[in-house]
Order: structure tokens, then sequence, then C-alpha cells
């Protein structure tokens, strides 16, 4: 049987939503999603100032870390003020934050849930700092998100979802499997039917393309994982046409989603692209 067939069953899954199974739901439908966000430093090669990343719930966000979290993007794409990012604390469960000294350099909201009974990571929003180390931060980030996936789903490969608005943010599935779009690849229908799921999660339903995994937008303030900066690499040439067809104003985003592998998790080495 095939992979797809083994995990799913073809059977029709219906996302959990964190408004309406927040942290208290049972423990077979959705994660234990800690609160008490831990720390883990690691130091910058270029100037020794140290990095440390922690996660914790939503609902503990202070008015004045939303303020430093919108001031990262205030003046930029993808636009996340501290209006958007009030209601996102209503959307997520959990809060990742990663500062060098003290100050932040990114953040991402995300959960950790069962669709149709399948171990996922929803990643809601997410953006860096756009400094030299901005790929350094993202790293971080998807290193504690990675952590707590496996505490979450112990010996289960992963579904990582997300959406992404520019082309550089496609390296942050360095590492997944099977992640779909990609270059040269024709999705299965089963491949399609995750894009219409993730849409849906995303409270987008029926505005996916399910062939090519473009989410049309509303005119308003999108969720995406955001990445840039002067040391940022620049996207292969089949990875840029993934967006061309965007319309980033109107709030468009490529919907995305790849497998962390039980093994890549358990050796913590997935966000730094050396997994296997």
């Amino acid at each position: 049987m095939s992979r797809w067939g083994c995990r799913l069953g073809y059977s029709r899954a219906h996302p959990v939503s964190c408004r309406d199974n927040p942290v208290t739901a049972p423990p077979a439908e959705s994660s234990p999603a800690a609160g008490s966000g831990s720390t883990v430093s690691e130091t910058s090669t270029e100037q020794g100032m140290p990095f440390e990343v922690g996660t914790k719930d939503c609902t503990s966000l202070s008015d004045a870390e939303l303020a430093e979290m919108a001031d990262i993007c205030v003046d930029r794409e993808p636009g996340f003020d501290i209006g958007f990012l009030s209601k996102q604390c209503e959307e997520w469960v959990l809060i990742t934050l990663v500062r060098e000294g003290q100050k932040l350099r990114g953040y991402s909201f995300s959960t950790l849930e069962r669709i149709g009974g399948t171990p996922s990571l929803l990643i809601g929003l997410s953006t860096v700092d756009r400094t030299v180390k901005a790929e350094q931060a993202l790293r971080l980030l998807l290193s504690d998100q990675y952590r707590r996936a496996l505490l979450a789903f112990p010996d289960e490969d992963v579904l990582v979802g997300t959406r992404l608005g520019v082309a550089e943010a496609y390296q942050a599935f360095v590492g997944l499997v099977d992640v779909v779009p990609r270059p040269d690849h024709k999705a299965s229908g089963e491949e399609r039917a995750w894009g219409r799921r993730l849409a849906k999660r995303f409270g987008a339903e029926g505005r996916i393309d399910d062939r090519s995994f473009v989410l049309k937008g509303d005119g308003g303030t999108a969720g995406a994982l955001d990445l840039g900066g002067p040391k940022v690499k620049e996207p292969d040439e089949g990875v840029a046409l993934l967006f061309k067809g965007l319309t980033v104003k109107r709030g468009d985003r490529l919907v995305a989603f790849g497998w962390a592998m039980a093994e890549d998790l358990a050796s913590g080495t997935l966000a730094s692209g050396k997994a296997r």
C-alpha cells in the first residue's frame, strides 16, 4: 500500500479548529501544547550575540510583546500590525519568539493538532527581522516548533503545513519529505485534497486552486510564513515559478506542506537541513 494509503486510509479529514478545541482538547484529537516556554540559546558566529528562542501559549502574550512583534514589519509586507496579531491569538495556540540579546528577531504562531487523525504542525504566520541573520532566526523558530512536535507526537511522521507569500520562504521546507507543491511535480489527488483541507483550516475554504495551490486573497491581511534579508538565498527558478501567479497585494498565498519524518524529528537536526 502507498504511504498516503497507510497514513490516511483515503478517508475524509476534518480539521480541528483551535477556537473550538484549544489546549484543553482531548489528547486523542489534539496535542498537549505546553504553555511554559522553554528557552534554547545559540550563539551567533558573526558578533557573538546570543539568540534565545522560546514557545508559550498565545494567551500569555502581553501588549508590549504584541507591539514589538508588529514593529518587525510595520513598514513592509506582509504588514502584520498589532490589530491583526491580536486576532491571531484567538486562532492559534502557540507563539514562538526568537531574540538576539534583548532584540526581538522573529516570531511564529502555530498549533499542534490532528487533522483526520494525522499529526500536524500548522504554522499560521511567521516572520523574521530582515537582517543578515534572518535565516538563522527562522531556523531557530522552526527548530523549537519541531522539538515540540516530537514531544507531542513521538515516533510519528508529522505533516507541516503553512502559507507562503514569497519564494524565499520556500526554504523553510528544507529537510522535509514529499513537499507539495514542488517544481516539476504533478500533485496527486490526495495531495490536492490536503491542499483543500489546509485552505479550510486557514479560513479560506473554496479560494484555493488545488492544482497550483495558489490561495486567492480577499484584499485583507493574510497570514504567511515570511522570509527576507540581505543574505537570504535566491530561490531556484523552478521554485520562483510556483509563486508566479500570486498577487501579493491582494493577499494571495501559496499553500504548501511537507512531511517531517519521525527519525528526522528525533535527530534534532531537521531545521538545519542536515536531516538524514
